[in-house]
């Protein structure tokens, strides 16, 4: 609430006690208000921009599921996305899943000491709100309008892509995340949308086309 942010989605939360609200203080309506799901799935299926939130990232360019954008970078793109965004934060012990994460448009972290790395989870919640807050405030910029259909229809095109020029198995499911990681950084507006589906729907025509012969 400090940071104007009320929508609170909660998987397979702990239960809701007394000093749970008194914690809570002024912002109680948030605790009332919160979405409780049985899975992250279900909890991120009407969601359009999905955001993981991590300490650990990848050392290697090509290990592209913990590639990480830094949270000022991140604020400064952000408000050109349309649509529901979704901010994932994991589990205060051991964060996200590997598998939740890869459904993730794209990693942030927040810049710490390599000796200690790691953030309390109310820690990292805090910044991650403050740089966005600071960021809407300062310079809202005008939104673009891609979307979760036109984006699930993008990662469709890829990947019937991926199988009509035999992309090696083994490299596929990594290739599609980096797919998902440019996407996500790039944060395309419709018109380029339509333009890159253009491109790939003209390739699969001739790949298929060439197939057939």
């Amino acid at each position: 609430m400090n940071f104007e942010f009320d929508s609170l989605y909660l998987v397979n939360p702990c239960k809701f006690d007394d000093e749970c609200y008194a914690r809570a203080m002024h912002a109680q309506k948030i605790i009332d208000n919160a979405k409780i799901f049985s899975s992250f799935d279900e909890a991120v299926k009407n969601l359009d921009y999905l955001v993981a939130t991590s300490s650990i990232e990848s050392q290697r360019e090509k290990r592209h599921l913990r590639n990480a954008v830094l949270l000022e970078d991140f604020a400064d793109k952000i408000y050109d996305v349309e649509g529901k965004i979704g901010l994932v934060f994991g589990r205060e012990d051991y964060g996200l899943f590997n598998d939740e994460i890869a459904q993730c448009d794209i990693m942030v972290k927040i810049p710490t000491s390599e000796s200690y790395s790691s953030l309390n989870l109310s820690h990292a919640v805090c910044l991650v709100l403050y740089v966005l807050y600071v960021k809407r405030k300062s310079n809202i910029k005008e939104k673009r309008c891609l979307g979760k259909v036109e984006k699930d229809k993008l990662y469709e095109f890829f990947s019937t892509l991926l199988e009509e020029i035999d992309y090696p198995k083994h490299k596929k499911q990594n290739t599609k995340i980096m797919f998902r990681r440019i996407m996500g950084r790039a944060m395309p507006s419709k018109w380029e949308y339509h333009t890159l589906m253009g491109v790939l729907n003209k390739t699969l025509e001739k790949t298929k086309k060439n197939n057939k012969k």
